[in-house]
């Protein structure tokens, strides 16, 4: 039976990157058993004989000790090669693998790790983003397992040469924890629960200075996580001990609501592949061309029941990680609030929707002008704004949950998010995202109680930064398109419920 790394379909063709690996391994077959051959390679040599190891490990699992003596007998960078070789095929292959090769890649992984490769971290993040939010199968819960297993059984050496991939462990499990909390209980769910609290807590209780770097989100996501009896506990010495933590000069929430999570925690919970088709959306689709992007994506990562909670997920990618340059941020290319809307509108669970919209919001309530980045908080003001009038639901209910969260999401700390969310306003003014906020405060089609509010809130904007805020209209040289090509991001449809015809 011929070596193969992934299952293909009967008219599929053979994956470049798999076909590489092969042709290095059958070329090399002769000099992969002992005794090794221990000559100095040239570079395409030494590329060549980490290809067909690689190989060789992960489809014979009976002679992968034999295999990585041998590339431990021949390595000249720090396995730098041979961890960026494992990248790649995480990357670009994971979902196609055959379980046993799976199964090699965890072991490998684990001998990496042993020996302090070059990149074992990357490897690890490369893992972690395999692991996908709302998938409760048997091979992904696998995956989750054997993740945070790794991460307890080398816990002093990770803390000691590599201590950020714990944190980058910690982004994810959190973020898993909320997923597996609320799934019917059976015993690989219970036992896979009970491990990620025992990493998350220790780290947190052991390590929370290094836990603090994680910035703002860290609390997003432990709220979710509240009645569970091990983090309701946290909360309580974040709350009102935080000295309990024993991090000199830490004595307040609010020092972690002021700190920006840096992007590459956002890549955490969104797969290559979902990366590359997002990216794809946000600077080659043109507006009003969206909706067969939008049904295959759906059909693509939303068509799995619980896969909802993923939308959070992608709003926290898009905003803080998808950027787009001028050149891309054209009037007629999909720009960012239309995909957001199209997922807000999406959502039919109450709690993902909050979720979501807190998500699109969460950079707004802490907002600093001298360390945050506008285009963290652009989307929400350009999806507001421009879905008025044809989509004026969306507007009334993203600024009903604006002004809820502002007085009701830190009643202690009710001052600090109310000038975060006067200062995001402000910069958006300022910046030229939109010229003047009237569009919403003088808008007949919503609530007076909320354009009142909303005027309060213009009011304290005023009041900081003695801003006079012009009467003209709209946006970041983009007007209100078409309600033709909008509705396709803003209807109705379910992406569960999507067609392809």
């Amino acid at each position: 039976m011929a070596l193969k790394l992934t299952e293909r379909g009967i008219h599929e063709a053979e994956n470049p990157i798999e076909v590489s690996f092969r042709e290095a391994f059958e070329l090399l077959k002769p000099q992969l058993n002992p005794p090794f051959t221990l000559e100095v390679l040239t570079k395409e040599e030494y590329s060549n004989l980490n290809k067909a190891l690689i190989f060789g490990i992960l489809s014979q699992p009976n002679l992968a000790e034999v295999h990585i003596k041998h590339l431990h007998a021949i390595v000249i960078d720090g396995y730098d090669l041979f961890t960026c070789m494992l990248v790649k095929i995480v990357d670009e292959l994971y979902v196609k693998l055959v379980d046993s090769v799976k199964i090699q890649l965890i072991w490998v992984t684990k001998e990496m790790l042993n020996v302090l490769a070059i990149g074992f971290d990357k490897l690890m993040v490369a893992l972690l983003r395999q692991i996908v939010g709302g998938d409760f199968s048997e091979g992904n819960l696998w995956l989750c397992l054997e993740m945070v297993a790794l991460f307890l059984a080398n816990w002093d050496c990770l803390l000691e040469e590599e201590p950020l991939i714990l944190n980058k462990g910690l982004y994810v499990f959190l973020r898993l924890l909320a997923d597996h909390y609320g799934v019917p209980s059976n015993p690989m769910i219970d036992g896979l629960k009970r491990m990620e609290v025992v990493f998350c807590v220790r780290l947190l209780r052991e390590q929370f200075l290094l836990c603090m770097k994680i910035g703002r989100d860290l609390i997003r996501l432990l709220q979710d996580l509240v009645h569970i009896p091990e983090f309701k506990a946290i909360w309580r010495d974040l709350l009102l001990n935080p000295r309990q933590f024993g991090v000199d000069g830490f004595k307040d929430l609010s020092q972690i609501y002021h700190t920006k999570t840096p992007s590459s925690y956002f890549l955490l919970r969104v797969t290559p592949e979902m990366e590359t088709k997002l990216k794809f959306l946000l600077t080659h689709v043109k507006l009003g061309n969206q909706k067969r992007y939008q049904v295959w994506f759906a059909k693509k990562f939303l068509g799995v029941p619980g896969s909802e909670v993923i939308l959070t997920d992608i709003v926290r990618f898009i905003c803080c990680s998808v950027h787009p340059s001028s050149e891309i941020m054209q009037p007629d290319i999909l720009p960012r609030w239309a995909v957001i809307g199209w997922l807000l509108t999406s959502c039919r669970k109450s709690y993902v929707q909050a979720n979501l919209k807190l998500a699109l919001f969460y950079d707004w309530l802490f907002y600093d002008e001298t360390t945050d980045n506008v285009m963290n908080v652009e989307p929400a003001i350009l999806l507001m704004v421009n879905s008025i009038p044809n989509y004026i639901e969306v507007t009334r209910t993203l600024l009903e949950f604006l002004l809820i969260v502002v007085d009701n999401y830190d009643i202690e700390r009710k001052e600090i998010v109310s000038r975060g969310v006067s200062t995001a306003l402000s910069t958006l003014v300022k910046r030229g995202v939109v010229s003047s906020l009237d569009v919403l405060t003088r808008c007949d089609m919503i609530a007076p109680v909320h354009r009142e509010m909303f005027g309060k809130l213009v009011l304290v904007m005023q009041g900081i930064h003695s801003q006079k805020i012009g009467s003209a209209s709209i946006i970041h040289d983009m007007s209100p398109p078409p309600s033709h090509l909008l509705s396709s991001s803003l209807g109705s449809q379910h992406p569960n419920r999507v067609n392809c015809n």
